[in-house]
């Protein structure tokens, strides 16, 4: 048996039955070593080996929070929320009630990408902008499956075809020097997003199903008032509202010039931090913190996991069943390609952290099916992509539960876990199987 495709099966498992994620990766990690037959030793060397690979993202995340916290604090995000609300409460009919309900889709929808590309604070929006929004949703009856999906769609596809931002890290820095230091020479940073387009086709499909079909009905909710999921009616400081958008425009602007995540959050924190008390900066820092500290954990945890998956082979195992059960099948080669990238990617929960594993061997195996330089990048940026919405250890589907459960009743598996994988990673199957036949 296959240690990779035995780690994936039983962590997913032991998340559908509520065990933490991070207990669920060690531990799927360790059996798939053991499976491997590597000794324990070797196993958990392995494990530790990866997690400070994972350190980076989760400064990146813990900065991000502090800054999201500190930009709630201006007011801001209070102006979306009052508004939002004022508009529900005072809409009788159905179809005004419906207009406000799409433009709260529509802003949210805006935000996410907004989050990838232009004010570069990936998931930190999200429990800072979506819980006040809850008591909103539950008069409505939305149900919050579709505002996960929606949140999902805005982060993951914006990477796929926009080289700023996130995009710029996944298309350019990791995906384009995987491919040409891997046999595929001719390819250039203006192929990439134009290979991407009919992959993303499909996250378009997906979104419109979850919006128009699956979640459309009324879901109803009990309402809870609590901290979490109040807004506070309190008058807005202008000049802090300047200052927030000024911090916003610096912080993408260092971002933008150092290439960091952590330079644009630290930049933008200490600005917010001008004209307030040190102990409240120092609040703001530590709440933003511990709303991240939890995402950070199982990205940590899941490059450990990462780390025992290539020590096992099991990659370069299936990688290799592929190349020796389908020659010249090349359409059922590049199902099974998909599939794969599925498998791996729902496991380390990451689409940037699975290039570099499978880029190593899908760009010659690709290149040996006769896939042309246009096909080679829409399976390889498909097959990393694919089970980043879906994956209990993703931010994609993590951030959007980190929102939505503000008051207990958003599971994130059955939740936010299994509606985007059968609105995302099944399309992303379809699509990106057209766009390796089709380019």
């Amino acid at each position: 048996m296959n240690p990779v495709v035995i780690s994936v099966c039983l962590m997913l498992a032991l998340s559908v039955f509520r065990v933490n994620v991070v207990i669920a990766l060690t531990l799927s990690a360790i059996t798939g070593g053991l499976i491997a037959n590597m000794s324990l030793d070797q196993t958990i060397s392995a494990f530790q080996s990866g997690l400070g690979d994972g350190a980076e993202i989760a400064l990146s995340y813990a900065l991000l929070g502090a800054f999201a916290v500190a930009l709630s604090q201006t007011g801001i995000t209070d102006i979306l929320s009052n508004a939002v609300i004022k508009r529900v409460h005072g809409k009788k009919n159905e179809k005004a009630s419906s207009m406000v309900k799409y433009a709260i889709f529509g802003a949210l929808f805006i935000m996410a990408i907004f989050s990838q590309n232009v004010i570069p604070v990936h998931i930190a929006f999200i429990p800072i902008i979506v819980p006040p929004l809850l008591s909103a949703f539950n008069k409505m009856n939305i149900d919050r499956r579709m505002v996960a999906c929606i949140l999902t769609f805005g982060l993951v596809t914006p990477y796929m075809t926009m080289p700023i931002g996130f995009g710029g890290i996944f298309l350019n820095d990791i995906l384009l020097p995987a491919l040409q230091n891997n046999g595929l020479t001719s390819a250039t940073a203006a192929q990439i997003p134009a290979a991407m387009v009919i992959p993303a086709c499909g996250m378009i499909f997906g979104l419109l199903v979850s919006v128009f079909i699956s979640y459309r009905k009324p879901r109803t909710y009990t309402e809870k008032h609590n901290e979490a999921t109040e807004v506070k009616q309190k008058g807005i400081d202008k000049k802090a509202v300047i200052v927030a958008i000024v911090s916003i425009i610096a912080t993408l602007s260092a971002q933008l010039y150092s290439g960091s995540m952590i330079v644009g959050a630290l930049v933008g924190f200490i600005i917010l931090s001008f004209g307030k008390p040190f102990q409240t900066s120092q609040d703001s820092f530590t709440r933003g913190v511990q709303m991240m500290a939890m995402i950070g954990f199982i990205m940590i945890s899941a490059n450990g996991f990462a780390s025992v998956m290539k020590a096992t082979g099991g990659v370069e195992t299936l990688v290799t069943f592929l190349q020796t059960s389908m020659s010249g099948h090349q359409a059922l080669a590049a199902l099974m390609m998909l599939i794969v990238g599925l498998l791996i990617t729902m496991g380390i929960g990451s689409s940037f952290s699975t290039i570099p594993i499978i880029a190593t061997i899908y760009v010659p195996l690709a290149i040996s099916f006769g896939f042309s330089p246009a096909a080679t990048i829409a399976l390889v940026g498909t097959a990393a992509a694919l089970g980043d919405a879906g994956s209990p250890a993703s931010d994609s589907t993590l951030g959007p539960t980190s929102g939505l459960n503000a008051d207990g009743q958003h599971d994130h598996i059955k939740d936010s876990v299994i509606p985007t994988f059968l609105h995302y990673n099944l399309p992303l199957i379809a699509f990106g199987w057209i766009a390796a036949m089709v380019l």
